[in-house]
């Protein structure tokens, strides 16, 4: 399993990393009970993934304790990222305490403000949003004093934009990744964020590596995929189950033509489908890792093994290709679930 440096930091993470949301069961994942979130860990591990993506909100803090309990004996194999939310910006210590105990640990590896600060993202984490927003200073520099006193080895950010970034980037301190959504069909981030995170040495970890199933071959049809999951930009407004709040048409006729294709080459190559979809990620040069969710250990097999598929340049170009229709749609704005013109990405 290949390994890259994290940032400026000393902290080396897998090529993948195994995303957590799901652990603990849940509203939006359903079900998982915590034998198979041990499976999972230990089977990753053994693998060579040592890299764990987290966060307080998934399933209420119940993705955090399962996994702490799996990775119990094993802690020192595994880098541990979570996050709190930009409704907690002013009080960064005390979630990063609460991460802590859930899991059972003395540090993070990496903690990161899950979206930006912005009254449009606070929205979506509180409905008080009473407390004056703390600055891009006062919040980092919280994120800063965790470092100093050994409770987190590295800084992060989630679903930060250009601009944002570059905020951040001004107060010096010392910023390591940028977790964001990339993959086949959500390549907002080629166009600014990734020259950006190359120029000042932020590693990019992606997430939503398999656009929730869609890159899996789960879905044949956008009716097929449930409602919770077709909230975002690549729906139609109305696909979201009265959840949507982005209100534009989608693009679901270009991205269900590329899964087709892709599933051509998929079997041109024999290989699933999604191993083609992980490969394509790992070959981009600004990308460390993929967040790729792993429900059982049959998922999990064919998800690592994607990570020595080495794909032709050819296949890499007619994979950009056939996908490019999507990204003409979608655009160059990395928030897929509100307007284009109305982003908590900037």
């Amino acid at each position: 399993m290949k390994k890259q440096k994290l940032g400026k930091s000393d902290i080396e993470v897998s090529a993948m990393t195994i995303g957590c949301w799901p652990f603990g069961g849940g509203e939006y994942w359903g079900e998982q009970s915590q034998k198979d979130v041990d499976n999972v860990v230990h089977a990753a591990l053994d693998m060579g993934i040592n890299t764990f993506d987290t966060a307080e909100m998934y399933n209420n803090g119940a993705s955090e304790i399962a996994l702490g309990r799996a990775l119990k004996g094993r802690r020192d194999e595994a880098i541990v990222i979570s996050k709190t939310g930009p409704d907690n910006a002013g009080r960064v210590r005390e979630h990063c305490i609460q991460s802590l105990q859930r899991l059972g640990m003395d540090y993070l590896d990496v903690y990161m403000l899950h979206w930006p600060i912005n009254p449009l993202a606070v929205k979506h984490f509180t409905s008080d949003i009473s407390e004056a927003l703390p600055t891009i200073e006062e919040a980092y520099s919280q994120l800063e004093a965790l470092k100093k006193e050994g409770l987190i080895r590295a800084i992060g950010m989630s679903n930060f934009g250009r601009t944002q970034m570059e905020e951040v980037i001004r107060t010096g301190i010392q910023i390591d990744v940028n977790e964001m959504v990339y993959n086949i069909l959500s390549r907002a981030i080629e166009a600014e964020i990734a020259p950006y995170c190359i120029e000042n040495n932020v590693s990019i970890i992606g997430s939503m590596g398999l656009q929730q199933g869609l890159l899996a071959g789960v879905y044949n049809t956008p009716d097929e995929v449930p409602a919770h999951q077709a909230r975002s930009r690549h729906f139609s407004n109305n696909h979201g189950g009265g959840d949507s709040r982005h209100g534009e048409a989608g693009a679901e006729k270009e991205i269900f033509s590329t899964i087709k294709q892709l599933q051509k080459i998929a079997d041109d190559l024999h290989v699933h489908i999604a191993q083609l979809a992980i490969a394509w990620i790992l070959k981009k040069t600004f990308m460390v890792s993929t967040l790729v969710g792993s429900r059982n250990i049959n998922e999990l097999k064919i998800n690592v093994e994607a990570c020595s598929l080495d794909i032709s340049d050819e296949t890499e170009q007619l994979i950009d290709k056939i996908s490019r229709p999507v990204l003409d749609i979608l655009g160059n704005n990395p928030d897929y679930y509100e307007n284009s013109l109305n982003s908590r990405i900037f």
